[in-house]
């Protein structure tokens, strides 16, 4: 599977953005979702998480409330809304599938096989 990451950008603190997660390849919808997060000198983080059919969904605890997972299996495509940004959440998101499409929700990157490249978020003071 093919995931294209995009969505990033350049905003003030307390604004906000939606990121998209686009897939082609292997049946998407089947499979959970995780977004991730990599700020310059500093390791991936998980930031949210998704089940295949979207009635699961688990955030970081500094998150909770800012941002939203989201899911469009008819357009093979996952969402991360966020507002209420921080100059703290400057980073790379990353959306990534997982391995196993029993589980969803991990928090560990080595559970997830499949990797965009990344779309830049940068929040200014």
């Amino acid at each position: 599977v093919q995931l294209q990451a995009y969505g990033g950008g350049l905003v003030q603190a307390g604004g906000s953005l939606r990121l998209s997660c686009a897939a082609s390849g292997r049946t998407f919808s089947a499979y959970g979702v995780g977004w991730f997060r990599q700020a310059p000198g500093k390791e991936r983080e998980f930031v949210a998480a998704i089940s295949w059919n979207g009635g699961g969904k688990s955030y970081t605890d500094s998150m909770k409330g800012r941002f939203t997972i989201s899911r469009d299996n008819a357009k093979n495509t996952a969402y991360l809304q966020m507002s209420s940004l921080k100059p703290e959440d400057t980073a790379v998101y990353y959306c990534a599938v997982e391995r196993d499409r029993r589980y969803w929700g991990s928090k560990d990157l080595l559970e997830y096989e499949y990797w965009g490249q990344g779309t830049q978020v940068t929040v200014s003071s």
